[in-house]
């Protein structure tokens, strides 16, 4: 069966643009500040490394090789590891997004960018600005801070790019806008493999040969008429041991879990397309348009027609 897996569903969509930083290198001892209070913000290691400090005060060590998610708003720093206690850190802060979209990295003063010194850490951050209902499911799926581990020779490979995207000739900008797409949705399906009991419930619904084809149904064809024993068909089970296994593993009956699907994929349309309420509520399974409204209303406390108002 063609379609969306969920974790494809919550990553379509989200997208840098006029990322924060490219290639930042920075020699001992600095402390750098995001400042941006952006809801997501990705800092990944190429050489060097530091200490990871959110604003609760929880640290996290990060090396070469390591990328770090750090969800927002709060403002969070990179502190140098070094015991150069006689010298005072070197303080700078990256805030683009709360002036020049742009932020081209001249602006950014004391940073020097593209350096080829080897006892320097080298960064690559990402800021990601909100952008809609489908970013907000991504957040809440996703602890305060993760940290994953790169293979050495990605490393290599996306300095590379990012020295290349810091000279600014045509084009530099959009691509290092979708290098830093492709490395968040590596990182986060590294963490979503490897996260366990941490890890939302429908990914680890994916893992389960019960509820993983039922999953994959829903999500690659919301609008098709789903019943408990449709679904349980596609599994390849009976329907009583198909809604037992769904609902022990996903915390919700099949019927509650499509409903849900169906009202976060609506909200997205409402936000951000021109679909009509009725387009909308044919596209996400519902037939009447009336209908639609009374469930979305239910599940939303408002109507549609107001949802896209207020959104």
């Amino acid at each position: 069966m063609s379609g969306m897996d969920p974790v494809s569903s919550l990553l379509n969509g989200i997208r840098a643009e006029g990322s924060a930083v490219s290639h930042a290198v920075l020699k001992a001892p600095w402390t750098i500040r995001f400042a941006d209070r952006a809801p997501l913000t990705m800092v990944t290691v190429l050489r060097g490394g530091g200490t990871l400090v959110l604003s609760d005060g929880t640290e996290m060590v990060v090396a070469r090789g390591d990328t770090a998610i750090v969800r927002g708003p709060e403002p969070f720093h990179l502190a140098d590891r070094s015991d150069s206690l006689d010298r005072p850190h070197i303080e700078y802060e990256i805030a683009c997004f709360a002036t020049d979209p742009e932020c081209e990295a001249e602006e950014i003063s004391g940073i020097h960018w593209g350096a080829e010194s080897t006892d320097a850490t080298a960064l690559i951050v990402g800021a990601y600005q909100a952008s809609g209902r489908r970013h907000d499911r991504l957040l809440r799926a996703l602890p305060p801070v993760l940290v994953i581990h790169e293979d050495i020779d990605t490393c290599d490979w996306l300095e590379k790019a990012a020295v290349d995207c810091a000279s600014h000739l045509a084009g530099s900008q959009a691509l290092m806008d979708r290098l830093l797409d492709w490395a968040l949705v590596c990182t986060l399906r590294t963490w979503f493999a490897s996260a366990g009991s941490s890890a939302p419930t429908w990914y680890r619904g994916l893992a389960d040969p019960v509820v993983a084809p039922a999953l994959q149904a829903i999500h690659g064809s919301p609008s098709r008429s789903w019943t408990v024993a449709s679904l349980a068909a596609e599994a390849g089970v009976s329907r009583a041991l198909f809604a037992k296994r769904f609902a022990e593993l996903m915390g919700r009956p099949p019927l509650g879990y499509l409903t849900e699907y169906r009202m976060d994929e609506a909200e997205d349309l409402l936000a951000d397309s021109e679909l009509s309420v009725a387009q909308v509520a044919k596209a996400v399974g519902y037939a009447d348009p009336f209908g639609f409204s009374a469930a979305f209303k239910r599940y939303r406390g408002m109507s549609p027609t107001a949802f896209r108002a207020a959104a």
